[in-house]
């Protein structure tokens, strides 16, 4: 489906989100009369401890109720990824969203991600989406030789978790991240550690 058209009928049937911001690809289900029942618009990781090149993240499936409409997005998203070269799929369901659609299509639950706060803040002001404070499951399907994803660490639960007053450790060496006084948070806690997950990253 064409980025617009996947976003309108997001913004008419999707239950709790907005339209996301951009997409790699998006995909729609029809009957077999030519009626759209559904989309799926699929991007990139929206957590950036996620996003290897090797990662698509379904951001949003919206149907109008239609039965298996969900599932057969999931699966025809993950088709279209793999074909692509992806070697993950990701995707995201809400407490008490069963992910019923989810297995039937193939895809299994990882992780149980505890509600985080939201991204308001004193210096970067942002609206309520009315999704914050819900804890949220997170699901994966993979190809066989699939990298392993990303301890779950402290690194992903500053995005993931909202886990306030934990120190961020190194994902090279572990060591615990002094928090800079200005400007952006450091990634690493060296520029010696920075070179050389730079350099694994590039062989």
């Amino acid at each position: 489906m064409k980025w617009k058209a996947a976003c309108a009928y997001v913004e008419e049937h999707h239950r709790h989100h907005d339209p996301p911001q951009g997409h790699q690809f998006s995909l729609g289900v029809l009957t077999q009369d030519g009626h759209l029942v559904g989309v799926a618009i699929v991007g990139r990781p929206v957590n950036r401890n996620l996003d290897n090149g090797l990662t698509i993240e379904v951001t949003r499936v919206a149907t109008d109720g239609t039965t298996n409409a969900c599932s057969a997005l999931y699966a025809a998203a993950w088709r279209t990824a793999r074909s692509a070269g992806y070697r993950r799929a990701i995707t995201y369901t809400q407490d008490g969203e069963s992910g019923a659609s989810l297995r039937a299509a193939g895809w299994r639950k990882v992780a149980d991600l505890a509600a985080r706060p939201g991204w308001d803040a004193p210096g970067r002001p942002r609206r309520s989406l009315g999704t914050e404070n819900v804890a949220r499951a997170l699901w994966e399907i993979t190809t066989h030789d699939a990298p392993p994803l990303p301890e779950l660490s402290d690194e992903i639960r500053d995005e993931t978790r909202g886990t306030r007053g934990r120190r961020k450790r190194c994902p090279e060496c572990k060591s615990p991240i002094t928090k800079a006084a200005t400007g952006r948070p450091a990634r690493y806690c060296s520029p010696a550690c920075r070179q050389r997950a730079y350099r694994s990253r590039a062989r």
